[in-house]
Formats: C-alpha cells, structure tokens, sequence
C-alpha cells in the first residue's frame, strides 16, 4: 500500500514522505483493518509530526489522527466507520487500523470527508459546551478561531443549543466563514478589539461561556469580558503560549476556569463518548451541524494540507480522500 511516513522530526511540508509498496498493517485482537475512504487533517497532525504532541509513536511513522473508512475484511466487512487509527498506523494511508470498541458508525447524512470530520472535533466541542461548561439556551458563548476545524464545530453546536454566538477569527476569509455558520457576531481580531465588541454585544455583561482552543492573547482577553459566573473552557494553546491564569482574577470576577482534554474520556467514560456520537449523528440527520470542509485532495498532497494547518492559513477540516 501507498502511506506518508515521517523518517525525521520537522516541519510537514519537509519531512513527510509518500512511500509505496508498504504492508498492509495488521489487525491485533479487538481491532479492524479498514480501507481509509477519507482522512481530516488536524492541529495534532502537525505536532506530531514536529515531535511537539503529547503523542510521541516511534519513527518511523505513518500521521493522521482522524478517518472514515470501510471495513476490509471478516465479519465486518463494508461497514462505514469513523474513529481515531492506531498509531504508528496513522490517517494518511490507503490503509488503517481501528479499535473496534472505539469506532462509531459513520453518518449516512455525510459524505467520507464530512464524517472523517465529524468526530476530533465535534466530539471536542460538545464535551466542552455541554459536559463542562452546562450551556443553556440564551446564554452567549464566545468561540476563538472560530473558523477552524474544531472552533467551526463549536459555532455550529452553540447555535444547535439555543446560544448567541460570538465567533472571533483571523481574517476577513475567516470572518466570512463564520458567518456562513451562523455565527451572531464575527470579530476579526486583525482589525477590531474581540473584548470591546463583546461587551457591546452582551450590554456590557459579557460571555457566558468561552470556548478558547488558542491561548495566549485570546485567553487573556476572555478574562477581561467573561461574565458574572461564566466559565472559560480550555482546550488547547494553538498561539504557540500557555497562559499562566491570575486565580485572584478568577476570584473577585467570579468566574470558572475549565480544562478539556478530550481524549481522557475514551479512556475514563467511553459511553459518554458513544452517546454523544449519538447526539451528533441525529443533529447531522437533521441539518443542524454540518463539517466544514474547506478543502478535498488526494493523498498525494497530504503534506501540503497538513501544512497549510500548521501554519493556520486553513478553514475548518482539509480532508484527504482515499483512492
């Protein structure tokens, strides 16, 4: 089979190499062996690749931490499935490994990229919006990068909740996006102030709850307009800087700082994993969420797409199409 190997630490774009006449990987007990029908491109893709992920598979191996793929052989041959591969047999491959326990079947309302898009990051965003921060209906949730791949899931399950949904992105492209998802107010943070553009929108009370996959600046800022009882979910340090919160600002302010790490709970509570998927299959079946897909390719170019994402010059999911 044909897969991306990465021999050497570094940048995607550099160290990444299609390699043909690999062997299929072989399935050990419990899992499934599935021909990769499409693959979404994640932030961690890119850090693995760089050696930065908290996810260290030995070299040489193959990335990608996102699919949808078909069941290639036993008695679950044919069947439709999204999920995380085992690593070292990552994404970017004619073919995966799956563990069985952990795949989920893929939505018949989506096509293979919006379903190999549909579970890192939506999973992601409903864990955070309804497991940690209990979103109501009415409240307004405020998004950083809200035109990326995990941020756009959130956008799209705070309208899905009844939330006023304040999107702050990077661009006017970005900005364009996360109006297209319904998004209530978009700030592009290149040319206006997000903290002053929400206590505007919210009469001066602020954002109930923030679901903040950036750090850095975009954390310190949503200190300074989270409300009286929000809470502030974090989710990851795409800035590239790991804030180090002022608690005594948490105190007198009144608000919850949250952490999210979402994979703990395949581990920790695996049938909160599997309803949830429930949950966002019958909101796919109804039109509510739909993955954004800025681009398809082919896996020819799944360095150059895992690029573009390292470097933050994508829209929501790339997705890299099996043959």
């Amino acid at each position: 089979m044909r897969a991306w190997q990465v021999p050497e630490l570094g940048e995607p774009g550099a160290v990444m190499r299609l390699v043909d006449g690999l062997p299929r990987p072989v399935p050990g007990p419990g899992q499934l062996l599935v021909r990769v029908r499409a693959a979404a491109v994640n932030f961690p893709d890119a850090l693995m690749v760089r050696g930065e992920y908290q996810v260290r598979p030995p070299l040489p191996f193959t990335p990608g931490v996102e699919l949808c793929g078909e069941v290639a052989d036993g008695p679950r041959r044919g069947e439709r499935l999204i999920g995380n591969p085992v690593l070292p047999h990552g994404a970017f491959a004619e073919y995966a490994l799956l563990d069985a326990a952990a795949a989920h079947p893929a939505p018949a309302a989506l096509d293979d990229a919006e379903a190999a898009a549909l579970h890192i990051g939506y999973q992601t965003a409903w864990f955070a919006l309804h497991r940690r921060a209990r979103l109501r209906a009415g409240e307004t949730l405020l998004v950083h990068a809200a035109a990326g791949g995990v941020g756009s899931a959130a956008v799209q399950l705070g309208r899905a909740a009844g939330a006023r949904v304040v999107a702050v992105v990077g661009g006017p492209e970005k900005a364009e996006a996360a109006r297209a998802l319904g998004a209530d107010l978009v700030v592009d943070r290149t040319a206006a102030d997000f903290v002053g553009a929400v206590k505007e929108f919210t009469g001066g009370r602020g954002a109930d709850v923030v679901f903040d996959p950036v750090g850095g600046d975009a954390y310190t800022g949503s200190t300074k307009c989270v409300a009286f009882e929000g809470r502030i979910v974090v989710v990851g340090f795409a800035a590239g800087r790991i804030p180090a919160p002022a608690l005594n600002h948490a105190l007198v302010k009144n608000y919850a700082i949250l952490g999210l790490h979402w994979g703990l709970y395949n581990t920790h509570d695996p049938r909160a994993v599997a309803a949830a998927h429930e949950a966002l299959t019958g909101l796919a079946e109804q039109g509510a969420v739909r993955p954004l897909v800025s681009a398809r390719v082919p896996l020819a170019d799944a360095a150059g797409a895992v690029q573009l994402v390292a470097d933050g010059r994508s829209t929501g999911r790339i997705a890299v199409l099996g043959d």
